[in-house]
């Protein structure tokens, strides 16, 4: 099979950490008989240093032309420290998802048992966590009207969603969940906000279309607080944009690292993947910043592009370094394995030459060849 994938390595991070899904994704083709054309293209900061615009036309029609998207991160410090900055790195990827249609933001949250003493949560409210959070990515006030009076002493940002802005994701929502353990929760702020009766009111609506999902409704202060206390209980979250950007947010540090999570943003164009920590500048060019969040994203693409067995393959390698404690600094900031270290090894695993018995001793930590 041949795949045109684009490639934005973005900025700080981003670029060390893509390059391994990239290696990733060469090793799955080699194994499975596929044809990966990477194209790469600007944007963020990198785009905005090269060219002033932070998303340039080239990439928006290079990503309309490929199968999928693969995304570094986004951010410098040069811009997040400017509140007066004109131009954004962030304005790039709001602007890639509007042009490319992407509505649904897909985010896992699982946790691996060899990482538990890691997070901040106790091991008995998170063995067993898996659930995914389904947020809203082009309506809300994010995209609402924005107004300061000329005193700049008042200011507003409208909050507008439609009713086939909810259903479309509402569907994609209750169709995962049918996959899973059939449970969705919608989180709202239905007793205060219009916008949130409309999206509970819709929900309840085609609830009755998926009658072997059980739906609930959350508000979400509780939602922040339920995700703590008990984050087993959920299965599927489905929430609108601003609740979803916070409550994701709150979600990934149950797993103990940043570095470890997936994302994709789907819709009606070529889907885009992209771990959920940001550019982290400190570490950018030190080669220790974590990869499994962008390989995994890979193997999100994988499954998009219907790779569901060799999805599996990429996550079960990335469970195989975990398991044998083949980690990057931010795990553990004393034994750890280099970025490219650890890419090494999930290629080797993919290439089925990953050995049975572990040696640490003969694994150099800028080099993962096993002797």
């Amino acid at each position: 099979m041949q795949k045109n994938i684009a490639v934005i390595n973005g900025d700080g991070i981003g670029p060390e950490v893509t390059r391994q899904s990239v290696n990733v994704l060469n090793a799955i083709a080699q194994k499975f008989g596929h044809e990966f054309n990477f194209t790469y293209c600007l944007m963020g900061a990198d785009a905005i240093d090269k060219t002033g615009n932070p998303l340039p036309d080239e990439t928006i029609e290079i990503c309309l032309n490929s199968d999928a998207v693969l995304f570094g991160a986004i951010g410098h410090p040069k811009y997040d420290n400017d509140p007066s900055a004109k131009v954004r790195p962030e304005q790039g990827l709001l602007k890639l998802r509007k042009s490319l249609q992407l509505y649904a933001n897909i985010r896992p949250v699982a946790t691996y048992p060899s990482l538990h003493h890691l997070s901040p949560l106790k091991t008995k409210n998170i063995d067993g966590v898996d659930f995914v959070i389904f947020r809203e990515l082009t309506g809300g006030i994010y995209f609402g009207k924005k107004e300061l009076n000329a005193e700049q002493t008042v200011a507003s940002d409208d909050c507008v969603y439609s009713r086939e802005e909810i259903e479309r994701i509402a569907h994609l929502a209750f169709q995962y969940a049918q996959k899973r353990k059939k449970r969705l929760t919608l989180v709202d702020k239905a007793n205060v906000l219009e916008t949130s009766r409309l999206w509970r009111k819709v929900v309840r609506e085609l609830a009755i279309q998926y009658y072997d999902v059980t739906t609930d409704y959350m508000f979400v202060d509780n939602a922040a607080m339920q995700i703590i206390v008990n984050p087993k209980q959920f299965d599927v979250i489905l929430t609108e944009n601003m609740f979803g950007d916070i409550i994701s947010d709150e979600a990934s540090v149950i797993a103990g690292s940043l570095g470890l999570l997936p994302s994709a943003s789907v819709g009606k164009g070529a889907a885009l993947f992209e771990p959920i920590h940001g550019s982290y500048p400190q570490a950018a060019g030190k080669d220790i910043a974590n990869p499994l969040g962008s390989i995994l994203s890979s193997a999100m693409l994988l499954e998009y592009l219907d790779m569901r067995e060799e999805a599996s393959v990429v996550r079960e390698a990335v469970e195989w370094t975990l398991k044998n404690n083949f980690v990057t600094k931010d795990i553990d900031p004393v034994n750890f394995y280099f970025t490219t270290t650890i890419g090494e090894l999930i290629c080797d695993y993919v290439g089925n030459k990953a050995p049975g018995e572990i040696h640490k001793a003969n694994i150099e930590l800028r080099k993962s060849t096993i002797i």
